[in-house]
């Protein structure tokens, strides 16, 4: 079974972009979201693309199973899409023992930056890297998923600041 533990974090400071050891555009639709599963397809650098089935709900932990798909196949899949396309440049960024994923979104949902991290495990120790503030883990709003039906654009001014490390 394949399970992604994966955790969060609003973005505070551009003190990452000088640890960036690689970037890639990411376009992403979802077919499906309702029930228990979301389903979505992604291209990467236009160059590959992929089919992804997820467990929903704003946990840690979640079920994800991913397939390799042909780029024309997903450019079509995309025309089938629920809500809006979201783009975002992913920056890979080495902190410490992990890797963290630092999210640009574009579009509707310019503005946010999004840095998330997988884990071994859900008990596993992090170093939060002092350009990472709130934890949105569990807060559905800030998921793929729902930004293409209610974007960054549209969230109160309260909540689309960045905002401190809580904790």
């Amino acid at each position: 079974m394949a399970i992604e533990i994966e955790r969060k974090f609003l973005v505070i400071s551009e003190g990452w972009r000088p640890h960036v050891a690689g970037r890639k555009h990411l376009r992403q639709a979802y077919l499906a979201r309702q029930g228990k599963a979301a389903v979505r397809v992604r291209t990467v650098d236009d160059a590959s693309a992929t089919l992804t089935i997820k467990s929903r709900g704003a946990r840690t932990s979640r079920l994800e199973y991913e397939y390799p798909i042909p780029v024309e196949e997903a450019l079509s899949l995309i025309e089938l899409r629920d809500g809006a396309l979201l783009a975002k440049v992913r920056h890979i960024v080495p902190w410490g023992a992990v890797t963290w994923e630092v999210d640009v979104f574009e579009g509707e949902n310019a503005g946010l930056i999004i840095a998330e991290v997988e884990l071994a495990h859900e008990q596993q120790a992090l170093d939060l890297p002092p350009w990472v503030g709130r934890e949105i883990t569990h807060d559905e709003r800030y998921y793929n998923s729902r930004l293409v039906h209610l974007p960054f654009c549209h969230f109160p001014a309260d909540d689309a600041a960045p905002q401190e490390r809580v904790g």
